[in-house]
């Protein structure tokens, strides 16, 4: 019998792309081995986005273009939070696809005609293969109690489960990377539905630490920006805070059933680069939440000006079903929203830019991703730019090398 060949397509966040890598690990332990071409595979497998609009489109066409490249007998199989929200309509409304599968199912999809009952496993604490990059997301926690008025990841994803430490750093050593990402849909608050403490994100980074060269956190609520887990944070090497701001108006956010305001904001993230000059920070801010006035546009925008973000997003509100916001009323105009897209995304290109200008002639420490490519702590892998390099050096291994150029995101180094 030939070997079985899978190609495998994840869209949406790096929680995705671990879900994705326990799919793989899984499908290869059936028999299965990857290919690139959609059109030689067994099996395809979309691994889908739910969390806005666009992203559901994207899901949808990506579906249907793989739906025209499979051939002969390949079946194609829809996974993922799209998948999970939108389960019985996406059956009944793309009869190209063959299955449909939620979290609980996708490890099952390798498996032959005739075998048997498959069970239903957690994707949270399967296995994963070695990763083939010196860096990888390893997540440390499924679902979120949180409540934001515009998020319907609790009504799928579920309530925040933590998993269990010693299975994390398992994970970790068998991963065999230089920089661990650690990831979840609220990263601080790791380990309180286990009932082991407010603060139990801090010994787990520490212990991380001590495995890997870096530890990088993604999706960082402000309120939990402690003095504690900020120095924990710091004693790591890697000055790097990626945090879940949303908005600066204090009565939008309150809207939004979320903490904070531009002042609160500003504090923490001014003590930060007292604390540490290299300090880098990276947010995504909501535009055009229901009743956002052109105040509240003004006040981001000045906090945009003012505390100067290295790296930022902005998105335009997606009224999602079954979440607080769907039911507002003061909906802000299509044109509107795109306006304030426009103005904010202008200032943030040209303080970027600036702030990536100001490394020029700076000795910096990257970690060499591959050939020619690599990243100091200022840029998280695939999300923000990179650093050219000299494509002498060895992936996987760091190097200290001199910024002589920017281009755009991007620095240019020897």
């Amino acid at each position: 019998m030939s070997e079985k060949r899978y190609h495998l397509v994840t869209l949406g966040c790096p929680k995705n792309q671990v879900d994705s890598d326990k799919l793989a690990g899984t499908l290869a332990a059936d028999g299965m081995t990857a290919t690139d071409n959609p059109g030689g595979a067994d099996l395809i497998v979309v691994n889908t986005c739910a969390f806005i609009e666009e992203a559901r489109q994207e899901s949808i066409d990506t579906v249907l273009a793989l739906a025209d490249e499979r051939q002969g007998e390949a079946r194609l199989v829809v996974t993922g939070c799209m998948a999970e929200r939108y389960g019985d309509e996406l059956a009944g409304t793309l009869p190209e696809v063959d299955s449909v599968s939620g979290f609980g199912v996708p490890v099952t999809l390798g498996r032959r005609p005739g075998a048997g009952p498959a069970p239903v496993l957690d994707l949270l604490n399967l296995p994963r293969p070695a990763s083939p990059r010196p860096w990888a997301y390893v997540k440390v926690a499924e679902g979120c109690d949180r409540a934001c008025g515009f998020c319907a990841i609790p009504t799928f994803r579920g309530p925040q489960r933590s998993r269990p430490v010693p299975l994390i750093l398992d994970e970790v050593d068998a991963l065999g990377v230089r920089e661990v990402v650690l990831v979840a849909q609220d990263l601080a608050s790791f380990g309180r539905d286990q009932g082991v403490g407010e603060r139990a994100i801090i010994p787990l980074v520490e212990a991380v630490a001590d495995r890997v060269d870096r530890v990088r956190l993604l999706y960082l609520y402000p309120s939990d920006l402690t003095d504690g887990f900020v120095d924990a944070v710091l004693a790591t090497g890697l000055p790097y805070f990626d945090l879940s701001l949303q908005h600066v108006s204090r009565q939008l956010l309150a809207n939004m059933r979320r903490w904070g305001d531009g002042r609160r904001f500003r504090e923490r993230i001014n003590h930060i680069r007292n604390l540490d000059a290299t300090a880098t920070f990276r947010s995504n801010f909501i535009v055009g939440y229901p009743g956002e006035t052109e105040e509240d546009h003004d006040e981001l925008l000045l906090f945009v000006k003012d505390v100067g973000l290295d790296w930022c997003g902005f998105f335009a509100f997606s009224d999602e079903a079954g979440t607080h916001a769907a039911g507002l009323p003061d909906r802000v105009a299509a044109g509107l929203v795109a306006e304030r897209l426009r103005e904010l995304g202008e200032l943030q290109d040209t303080i970027t830019a600036a702030r990536r200008d100001a490394l020029i002639g700076s000795e910096v420490v990257v970690l060499v991703d591959e050939p020619g490519v690599g990243r100091t702590h200022r840029e998280a892998p695939e999300i923000d730019g990179v650093v050219h390099v000299s494509d002498e050096f060895p992936v996987g291994e760091f190097a200290t090398v001199t910024v002589t150029g920017a281009l755009g995101p991007d620095l240019v180094a020897t």
